[in-house]
């Protein structure tokens, strides 16, 4: 039994002209679309010859004169019953057990375009260079040129779906596509489309697609035409071109040797493999010059970084941070110290390195080809860097060779810059630390700590500076300072300031005359520089000196933020200091600015980069900071080596310091009114007796009695000089700490000045004397007149 037809059976011979003569030439049957194509119904035709249909009746009737057989195949020209004259295509073909002939004809132009149809599929399905697949309404394949030959291996027979050849992801996608076409008739054109078969023998693909749907003659679709264009070689290039960029844009952004390794493997994963790892040689990682070797032995050689597409490190394999085993003298080994890129598959490689400790460690389960390439720089071997494809893959070939030499060659350079960065940064950090005093230091009068934070790798050291110095009386300046710019010259400059503040603080200076000729050497510092860097010679400094006695700090700025007060039971504050200009900027005065401390305040002093990363304006900053110190306070954390390192941490994470940091944190202390006593006496000669019998009745309610001779020549010496050279009023103090503390201060200005004294000379041995009988001595200016100070030493008692 035949099968049903079908709609498409009955397009197929739809319009098709059927008859059939006798040996005669006459009509013994005619179909209806005969009668239709001609215009004449079967009883004006059956019976009659059919040489009465041609419009051309003479050649026709040649044929039957002749008896000769009609070609059975050609063209006729017909007459329709109007008169008109149709051209059709027919075929002849005798019937089987009869002398009856079967005659079929379509009109010309019908049958040319069938023809052109089928020359077109012919000529399409025969290409080579480029694949045809029909599919039907079901996608299944059901016309195709693609063989073995036309993609390489690549497949598609006939019957086939997407799914039997492609991963489950690229046949969803690829698939998804084709039914939007056969659905909605919108043409899919130069659609990239990535594949990669089920089996992997033959790599990746891309092909570009063209897609239309095939319909019937009813208008209903009857399947999908696709186009395939091979891409592969032009994605696998366009890749290699996109890795090269992202390559020299992505590796060695900063000049940090351990974040440039992990560059390296983000760039390499998962754009050009599926694992892939760096190792570095310990000198690389410390940022010296690893050893010259060539053969086997230990090649000091750690990993550094590694990358996985889908998941976590494998365990089996070497870990971050675990050392490379020692390497056997193999020709693997000798390439690569020599500086050659390595391809090799799993097969070969692990008959290279068969007995050795690296294997294991070295090759993923699912490893199918790798690549070793050196990181070489100045014919010194830095590391190497490996990348694993897997079974989803295809094997690494000479191109990628090429291409892998080519990022090793880049990322040898970042790295070997980066190690040479951490080596000068060393060097400068050290330099910095020497430069910078002790962090602690811890008197009666006041306890300090200070904290540095150098700019981290890939940033340069900048010239922030700290200083707690002990002055006369007790008293301490506090100093913090920051250098314009950055590098050597910052550190070297934060130095010569340095020295100069220690210098005028021997001279006990106020702050604001320190800043005055600091601002003078800053400027002298500028001249001295080369033209293009005298605008970048500069710095801020803030210089607080704390006495003690009278429990008040005296604070100047040269354009540098507020220090931070903390009270023992308030709330911490920025103290109101009226700023002058920069150091550097010269030609306006520095104000000071006196406060009161009460005992046990904590007084902070800090360079912006502390602020690093907050995005605020400094008054919010300012309040933030005083904030953070505040709460460590309340927090009961009273070391202040500890809050110093809190605050210079910051609350969070901002990345890279790009600034160094210096925090300043210093507790005081006052001096008891039993510890202090104090006498003015006028411009007589007979006050020098009344103060040097005030001074050793003081020593004696000390306890200090062993003292009181020297001390009586000291304080004479001193009232004496005071009444003949200076006149009154006298004031004579004395402090009693860890020293005695003797100060006579007058109304003059003139230098106090020591010498060694003739033996015919009358006088000047007073000084000489003073020196000889303490521990040292100096004198300080105050708004009117001068102070000189004596220390001596005290008993063990």
């Amino acid at each position: 039994m035949s099968a049903p037809s079908t709609p498409d059976d009955g397009e197929l011979f739809a319009g098709v002209a059927t008859a059939v003569l006798d040996r005669r030439g006459i009509v013994t049957q005619w179909s209806r679309a005969a009668a239709e194509l001609l215009g004449r119904p079967a009883g004006t035709v059956l019976g009659r010859s059919v040489l009465r249909l041609f419009a051309d009746r003479p050649t026709w009737a040649r044929y039957a004169a002749a008896s000769a057989p009609v070609p059975a195949y050609g063209t006729a020209a017909l007459r329709t019953a109007r008169g008109d004259v149709i051209t059709v295509r027919y075929g002849d073909k005798a019937l089987e057990s009869s002398a009856q002939r079967l005659i079929l004809a379509v009109p010309a132009e019908r049958a040319s375009r069938a023809e052109q149809g089928e020359a077109l599929v012919r000529a399409l399905l025969g290409q080579k260079r480029f694949g045809i697949v029909l599919r039907d309404t079901d996608l299944v394949v059901v016309r195709t040129n693609i063989t073995e030959e036309t993609f390489a291996g690549l497949t598609l027979p006939v019957g086939s779906r997407l799914s039997d050849f492609m991963a489950e992801e690229d046949g969803r996608s690829a698939e998804a596509s084709l039914r939007h076409v056969l659905e909605t008739g919108d043409p899919l054109v130069g659609d990239e489309q990535r594949i990669t078969p089920r089996n992997g023998e033959h790599g990746d693909w891309s092909f570009s697609v063209t897609a239309v749907r095939t319909t019937g003659r009813d208008g209903r679709p009857t399947g999908v035409a696709v186009l395939l264009t091979d891409a592969t070689e032009h994605w696998r290039a366009e890749r290699r071109r996109e890795l090269r960029h992202r390559a020299a844009a992505d590796i060695g952004v900063t000049l940090d040797v351990l974040r440039t390794a992990q560059e390296v493997t983000d760039v390499l994963v998962p754009a050009f493999g599926d694992l892939a790892w760096v190792d570095l040689s310990e000198a690389v990682l410390a940022g010296d010059e690893p050893p010259r070797t060539l053969g086997g032995g230990d090649p000091h050689l750690r990993r550094t970084a590694v990358r996985r597409a889908d998941g976590d490190w494998p365990a089996g394999l070497l870990q971050p941070g675990e050392s490379v085993p020692p390497f056997p003298d193999r020709p693997l080994v000798r390439a690569l110290q020599s500086g050659r890129t390595v391809v090799l598959d799993r097969e070969e490689l692990e008959r290279r390195m068969a007995g050795t400790p690296h294997l294991p460690v070295l090759t993923p389960e699912d490893g199918r080809s790798v690549i070793f390439a050196p990181l070489f720089a100045r014919d010194l071997l830095l590391g190497v860097a490996g990348v694993w494809r897997t079974r989803a893959t295809h094997t690494f070939d000479e191109e990628d060779a090429d291409l892998m030499t080519e990022i090793a060659a880049h990322a040898s350079l970042s790295v070997d810059n980066a190690r040479r960065y951490r080596r000068e940064h060393r060097s400068v950090v050290s330099l910095q630390r020497r430069l910078l005093p002790q962090f602690m230091t811890r008197t009666s009068a006041m306890e300090t700590a200070g904290s540095y934070r150098p700019a981290e790798e890939g940033s340069e050291i900048g010239g922030d500076w700290f200083d707690a110095i002990a002055l006369s009386s007790l008293r301490t300046a506090l100093v913090v300072g920051d250098v314009t710019g950055h590098g050597l010259h910052a550190a070297a400059t934060m130095g010569r300031l340095r020295t100069a503040v220690q210098t005028l603080a021997d001279m006990d200076l106020g702050p604001d005359e320190m800043l005055t000729h600091l601002d003078d050497l800053v400027a002298r510092l500028a001249s001295e520089a080369e033209p293009e860097h005298r605008d970048s010679v500069g710095a801020t400094c803030l210089i607080a000196v704390h006495d003690p006695v009278s429990s008040t700090c005296t604070i100047a700025s040269a354009g540098h933020l507020p220090p931070l007060m903390s009270p023992p039971d308030s709330v911490t504050v920025p103290l109101a200091v009226r700023p002058g200009p920069p150091l550097g900027v010269g030609g306006q005065p520095f104000e000071t600015t006196t406060v009161d401390v009460p005992p046990g305040s904590v007084l902070a002093l800090y360079t912006d980069g502390v602020f690093q990363g907050s995005g605020l304006d400094v008054d919010d900053d300012v309040g933030r900071l005083a904030g953070r110190l505040h709460a460590l306070q309340r927090e009961g954390d009273h070391d202040l080596t500890s809050v110093g390192r809190a605050l210079i941490g910051g609350e969070e994470d901002h990345g890279p310091r790009r600034d160094d940091t210096a925090v300043l944190l210093a507790r005081t202390a006052s001096l008891g009114p039993e510890a202090v006593a104090e006498w003015e006496f006028s411009a007589a000669p007979e006050v020098v007796a009344r103060a040097r019998d005030a001074a050793t009745g003081q020593l004696a309610a000390w306890g200090l009695g062993e003292l009181s001779f020297s001390h009586s020549l000291i304080v004479s010496e001193l009232v004496t000089n005071a009444v003949r050279h200076a006149g009154g009023p006298v004031r004579v103090r004395l402090i009693r700490d860890r020293l005695l503390i003797t100060e006579v201060s007058d109304p003059s200005n003139t230098q106090p000045r020591l010498r060694r004294a003739h033996s015919t000379d009358e006088g000047g041995r007073g000084l000489f004397l003073v020196a000889q009988l303490s521990l040292r001595w100096g004198s300080r200016y105050g708004a009117t007149g001068k102070t000189i100070w004596v220390e001596q030493e005290l008993s063990a008692d």
